[in-house]
């Protein structure tokens, strides 16, 4: 297994966290939140932040435990095999490659907003989409974060730590400027109430309104914890971090803009706000012009800096995918002088184009990637779990305290909001989580066989079972979610609340020391030997792999 330099310290790796979370989310997630559940959008971003501080939690002691570059795509293989964790591994890549080409987009979206004529036609209010002019400029920005990853990733985690410090300050200016210039107190009552939607608004506003898109950065500090100092501490600490801080200045931006709406901005509702460049245009509208040239020049500054993060991120799940031995082997090649997995950056540019390509719209984009994010975050949970069962000896000494509370909690919410996300959504982009199987028996059969393969497919069931199961609830379930009302409303829920406990536990049970595992054994009592540790610990015996 080759190796990559380990470079990057604590409040690197957070900001890393942080430039990830605070991307285009911010600019467009306050107003889509507001449209479907109304001011109880404040309690979307709470449950969404209580979701993914949960996962991350999870995610925190499996990057420990595993400091590898890639590692969101590897720790569900390692756990319970080469089926169930090629199913994580697609849906994870797919969910996060697209983040590059989106957040392009919303710089140019917010661009079209510009007081001047032309920047008007690079976006088309009607179809929300970018035009050919705009689709240009959007590429450009693609490959300028391509470049800034291309040498070394020093240079990537300097640029990134300046960019993510204006990120910060820019959205709490922004929140703050708003509330004292024009509060309105009554729109958090008037205008059908605090939820005007219901319950179901809120949910469905946590699963595709940006909100869990906007929360998705927590995991580059996982990908990245190859190149880390000390992984062992720093990961923890830069994924709780950057959960915590980011939530922060989405509340703020969320209050800000429900109260700076004015009674004619909200003549018809919640549900009918539609604003280019929503903070841009709020801010010009209260004549904040200082404002707008601000949020204006940061639309390119967080976007970017978004698009630069997981450019870097990327190509690291890429080379893990690669190590996996789910995709060609030369895509987790090393750059001999800049340590960096050129190959697999390139393929993600393609891809990034393909996506910018079909997709010309920031809104075309965040419902999808939210779905596949959720579907990306179930096998965390039973896979850090699993390891306290099979392999607790193994890797840092890093343990989250309450987990096993908290695995099947963080995959029960995981699962609500996933359910949320409504008909036919949901089961459109399961649908194409499971089409890249093809690609993953080719490659299966190339590098491995089949050899043994019946145990992979054993060990994978429940999650094949499970995906089945909420394509079923969502299509049985209530008319609020998009389903034929099979299921009412309430009834739906708990099904879902049950039947992913049974399905969690399901999953745990079906882990087994695969043969990637006892791999990634020995490459890390290897390592420690070289750092001079010579008290490992090795796997549980009474769990050892059968082939």
């Amino acid at each position: 297994m080759q190796k990559l330099n380990r470079q990057i310290g604590t409040f690197s790796l957070m900001m890393t966290g942080v430039g990830s979370i605070i991307g285009s989310g911010w600019l467009f997630g306050a107003q889509k939140a507001a449209a479907v559940a109304g001011p109880a959008a404040i309690l979307a971003w709470i449950i969404g932040m209580v979701m993914v501080l949960f996962i991350g939690l999870v995610y925190a002691e499996l990057g420990a435990r595993f400091p590898q570059s890639g590692g969101m795509v590897r720790y569900a293989q390692y756990s319970h095999g080469s089926v169930t964790g090629f199913i994580a591994g697609w849906a994870n890549w797919i969910a996060i490659v697209s983040v590059i080409p989106i957040e392009a987009e919303a710089s140019i979206q917010y661009m079209s907003s510009w007081p001047v004529a032309w920047a008007h036609t690079l976006f088309n209010a009607t179809s929300q989409s970018l035009s050919g002019v705009g689709l240009s400029l959007a590429a450009i920005l693609v490959f300028v974060y391509f470049l800034i990853n291309f040498w070394t990733v020093q240079l990537f985690a300097r640029v990134n730590t300046l960019i993510t410090i204006l990120k910060f300050v820019i959205p709490g200016l922004t929140g703050i400027a708003l509330l004292c210039s024009a509060f309105h107190g009554g729109n958090f009552t008037q205008h059908g109430g605090f939820a005007p939607f219901g319950w179901s608004g809120v949910l469905t506003a946590v699963a595709t309104s940006g909100i869990v898109f906007a929360f998705n950065g927590f995991t580059s500090p996982i990908n990245l914890a190859g190149e880390v100092k000390r992984p062992n501490r720093s990961v923890p600490i830069a994924v709780v971090g950057s959960i915590v801080l980011a939530a922060i200045v989405y509340m703020v931006l969320q209050v800000a803009f429900i109260g700076s709406l004015t009674p004619h901005m909200l003549a018809n509702g919640f549900q009918h706000l539609n604003f280019d460049s929503p903070f841009a245009n709020l801010a010009m509208a209260f004549e904040l012009n200082w404002l707008a040239i601000i949020l204006f020049a940061d639309a390119f500054v967080s976007p970017s800096g978004t698009g630069i993060t997981y450019t870097a991120t990327t190509a690291r799940m890429l080379f893990g995918i690669s190590e996996n031995g789910w995709l060609a082997k030369s895509l987790s090649r090393i750059h001999p002088t800049w340590k960096i997995p050129r190959r697999a950056m390139w393929l993600n540019l393609a891809i990034a184009y393909l996506f910018l390509a079909l997709f010309r719209g920031w809104g075309q984009l965040s419902t999808v990637i939210s779905i596949a994010t959720l579907i990306s975050y179930v096998t965390g949970p039973v896979s850090a779990l699993s390891f306290r069962n099979i392999a607790d000896g193994m890797g840092s000494r890093v343990r989250i305290k309450g987990l096993r509370a908290l695995a099947p909690i963080a995959f029960a919410m995981a699962s609500l909001i996933l359910y949320a996300g409504t008909w036919p959504s949901t089961g459109r982009v399961i649908f194409v989580m499971l089409i890249g199987l093809p690609v993953y028996l080719h490659f299966q059969y190339r590098n491995e066989g089949f050899r043994g393969f019946s145990r992979h497919i054993k060990s994978s069931v429940w999650l094949l079972a499970y995906l089945a199961f909420m394509i079923l609830v969502s299509y049985l379930g209530s008319t609020p979610f998009g389903g034929i009302d099979v299921l009412p409303y309430g009834v739906d829920l708990l099904i879902v609340a049950l039947g992913s406990v049974a399905f969690f536990y399901w999953g745990v049970k079906s882990a087994w020391v695969t043969p990637y595992l006892e791999r990634a054994q020995s490459g890390y009592e290897a390592e420690m030997r070289e750092d001079g540790h010579t008290d490992v610990m090795s796997l549980d015996e009474d769990h050892s792999a059968t082939m």
